[in-house]
């Protein structure tokens, strides 16, 4: 049986919050586990369509999520929240307003970010063309004590997601996973 927890992915955009949830989510429902996904690029088109970049409507961004996440999180949900989040004092405000809460920092050397971004929103942000771009002109704060670090240049997306899984399994969120399921 599962019991409720937020896992928090916070890194800079292309890192592989998103891509990494996505297979801890697929991987706990197969196993029955209960389990939502909050995505920071979804949730901005839905809930948080009327927040800007600023600091203060990225706080109010994710005190947003952070409600919704201790709804579900209470209830027994496994939430999986992917947000660059990138102000400590807001990753902790929704530490602390959810409770049951894991850290995951996702990261990867600047030059992988630039190669992974098929936009090219780091090459524009480099050369001056779009301005206050989270890790390139606006601060993003490294989680001082996560829960688990994430290095995605350096292990692929499932031994990455089978890390999460492990991180879940030890704090005794969930069962022990007997197999994992196959890549899709």
């Amino acid at each position: 049986m599962a019991r409720g927890v937020t896992v928090w992915f916070t890194g800079l955009s292309g890192a592989g919050k998103t891509t990494i949830a996505r297979r801890v989510e697929a991987a706990l429902r197969e196993r029955g586990v209960p389990v939502e996904l909050l995505d920071g690029d979804v949730v901005r088109q839905s809930l948080c369509r009327d927040l800007g970049f600023s600091r203060e409507d990225r706080d109010r961004n994710i005190e947003r999520v952070s409600f919704v996440a201790k709804l579900l999180t209470r209830h027994g949900v496994v939430v999986l929240a992917a947000f660059i989040s990138p102000y400590r004092a807001a990753r902790e405000a929704a530490r602390r307003e959810i409770g049951s809460f894991l850290e995951v920092y996702v990261k990867a050397s600047l030059d992988t970010l630039v190669r992974r971004d098929v936009k090219g929103l780091y090459r524009k942000a480099l050369a001056g063309e779009i301005r206050n771009f989270t890790g390139i002109d606006d601060p993003y704060e490294e989680p001082e004590q996560p829960d688990l670090v994430i290095e995605t240049d350096h292990e692929t997306e499932e031994e990455s997601a089978r890390r999460v899984i492990a991180l879940l399994q030890e704090r005794g969120f969930i069962e022990p996973v007997r197999a994992w399921p196959r890549s899709t």
